[in-house]
């Protein structure tokens, strides 16, 4: 089982994450959304397509940008459509 922590709370846990380029891409049904605030930034991937992100809220912390998705993936990351990953301190493992 792969969990994102930070600040002590359980982000993700799953049993069923996609690692492409070293990063564990969650299920979205395996995201705890409580701690998912929208964010407007995006960038792009040459072969992934968009990345649209979201920041962390736990208590009153909150960590900027700090997980990435791809709401309409390109083909070649079509398996990873809607799945999260996470950066800047969330620990994955």
């Amino acid at each position: 089982m792969i969990q994102a922590q930070w600040q002590g709370a359980v982000i993700a846990q799953s049993d069923k994450t996609i690692v492409i380029e070293g990063n564990h891409y969650f299920p979205p049904s395996d995201v705890n959304s409580q701690y998912l605030v929208d964010s407007a930034s995006h960038t792009s991937c040459p072969w992934k397509g968009q990345a649209s992100y979201k920041s962390l809220r736990v208590g009153g912390s909150v960590l900027e940008d700090a997980a990435w998705y791809y709401p309409e993936p390109k083909s070649a990351a079509a398996q990873i459509k809607g799945y999260y990953a996470f950066w800047k301190g969330v620990q994955v493992g």
